[in-house]
Parts: structure tokens; sequence; C-alpha cells
């Protein structure tokens, strides 16, 4: 009787055995139910379709090691909707740790040799870079050829511009700077925008100033004793606005008494030549007063004791 039982149990787990699909035959209907080809797992998986048909059809023996093996059935389960878990366990059990004597030295392929780089796009790739590395070495030369002559006509270029900026800067330098009025005696004077309003009037005392307010637009001295006033635009002193005791009436804008401080030396050139021809009339006019021999008129009184002597002598 014992024996008898083990035979039944023998038998009816080869019965359950016979029952339970294997895992190629699992992922293969579920492959068809999902209606996929092999050819849509490789180039889902990228797995070659050699071994997903081997894993199909438990071909251990056309299959890498069971590390990769257990792998790709198990992302061929994840693809079909199968239970990666689930069908890693069973395939191991399946294989039993069976030795694979065919393909041990096989390499592992990783992706579908159709899916790779076609090598006339890769060579296209390489020939592009060695241009570009060439094109790019030979404008890097070229920039650094060029610059040697332009150079020097460059530094000629600047440096005469800069002797010649300071020659063009310099006559308006003075014209900057606010306009100071200050009494160098009494004096009285007013300041007014022209034709507008008055903006001082009154008298100064020796040393007290009067600034022109900056927002003048056309301020206006008059004054009936200009050369009590010393004039200053920033850090220059403006000439005399007009002779002494004279009524002026005359701008206050830098540009305007600094072209006085101009026109000044023009002014007063007619001066000299003016006094140095009345000199010489003077003496022109003592010369015949020297000349003039004043004794010869006085020589009557001989001529007349003359005539004397003679009547006497009768």
């Amino acid at each position: 009787m014992p024996k008898r039982d083990t035979e039944i149990e023998a038998i009816d787990e080869q019965l359950t055995e016979a029952e339970v699909p294997t895992v190629g035959e699992q992922l293969r209907t579920a492959r068809e139910k999902t209606k996929l080809s092999l050819d849509d797992i490789a180039a889902q998986t990228r797995i070659p379709r050699r071994h997903l048909e081997s894993i199909e059809n438990a071909e251990w023996d056309e299959l890498p090691a069971p590390t990769y093996t257990i792998g790709f059935a198990k992302s061929y389960a994840s693809a079909v909707g199968l239970d990666r878990v689930e069908i890693g366990d069973q395939l191991r059990a399946e294989m039993g740790g069976q030795r694979f004597t065919a393909n041990t030295m096989e390499s592992f392929e990783p992706a579908d040799p159709r899916r790779t780089m076609p090598k006339s796009l890769v060579l296209g790739m390489i020939a592009a870079v060695i241009v570009l590395i060439a094109l790019m070495s030979w404008l890097n030369q070229r920039s650094l050829q060029q610059p040697d002559e332009p150079m020097n006509t460059a530094a000629e270029g600047p440096a005469a511009e800069t002797s010649a900026q300071p020659q063009a800067a310099a006559p308006s330098a003075p014209a900057q700077g606010p306009v100071v009025l200050t009494a160098t005696a009494p004096v009285w004077f007013q300041v007014s925008e022209k034709g507008g309003a008055s903006l001082f009037s009154g008298t100064l005392q020796p040393g007290q100033t009067y600034a022109v307010p900056a927002t003048a637009t056309a301020p206006m001295l008059k004054t009936g004793k200009p050369e009590a006033l010393r004039i200053n635009v920033g850090n220059a002193v403006a000439p005399p606005v007009g002779p002494p005791a004279t009524t002026v009436n005359v701008s206050l804008l830098p540009a305007s008494l600094l072209h006085q401080a101009d026109a000044a030396p023009a002014a007063a050139r007619p001066a000299p030549q003016a006094t140095t021809p009345a000199p010489p009339p003077k003496p022109r006019v003592g010369r015949p007063r020297v000349e003039q021999p004043a004794p010869a008129p006085a020589a009557p009184p001989p001529a007349e004791t003359t005539p004397a002597t003679s009547n006497t002598g009768e």
C-alpha cells in the first residue's frame, strides 16, 4: 500500500507539471493576444529576435548566460503585460541551474544590429568634424597674421586723433563753470534776463561776490563802473567788460565773456597806434621854436645907437 501511494503522488505531480505552461508558452500566448510580432517586441525591448525565439521555444543552448536570459524574459514579460517577477522565478526554476555549453563564449548583444547607426553616417560625421577642425585652425592662423600691418596704421590714427583732440578742446575748456562777479570797489550793478525780469540789483562792497544763477538763459550786466568788477568764468578771469566810468550793458554768458577776451587784444591794438603818432607832432612843433634866433630880432638897439652917435657928432 505505501508503494502504491507514492506512485499515485508521482503521477499527480507529472499531471500538474504537464498542465502548467512554460515561460516561453506564456510569453508567446500573451504576445499573440496583444497582436504583437517578434519584431515589435525586439524593437520595444532592444533584444535580438533570435533570443526571443529561443526563449519561446525553450532553447536554452542558444541563449547567453542565465543572468542575461532571465533579464531578457523579464523585459519580454513587461512588454506583453505579464508579471516580470513571476516569469523570472519560473524561468529560473525551469532552467534548474542548467549549464549552457554551446554559448559559453558568446558575447552579449545589447541591441538589435538593425537599430545601430549606419557606417556611412558615422563616417560622414567623422569627416565633418575633421573639416570643421581644419577650418577653425585656418581661421585662427589668418586672424593672427592679418593684424600685423593694420596695427601700424591703427596706432598712427589714434595718436593723431589724441594729439588733435586736446588742441580742439583747449579753447572750449575755459567756457565752463559758473560766472561770479567780485567787487574790487563799491559798485552798483544790475543783472537781469535779456528782455526779462531782474535777477539782482544793488551795490556790492569790496570783496563781496555775486554768482549768476545757473538757470539764467541770457543774463545781462548793467553798470556804470565796470572797472570795479572782476568777473570769473570758472577758474578763468574775464577781461574788463568796458572802459572805466562808462555805462555798459553786456552779456554774462561764459562764451560771450571769453569771446571778449579773444577780441580784447584786437580792440586794444588801435589805441597804441593812435598814441604813437601823437608824440611825433610835438617834436615837430618844438623844433621851429628852437631854431628861431631869438637875439636876431633884438638887433635894432645897436642900429639905433649908430644914428644917435651921428646926431651927436653933428
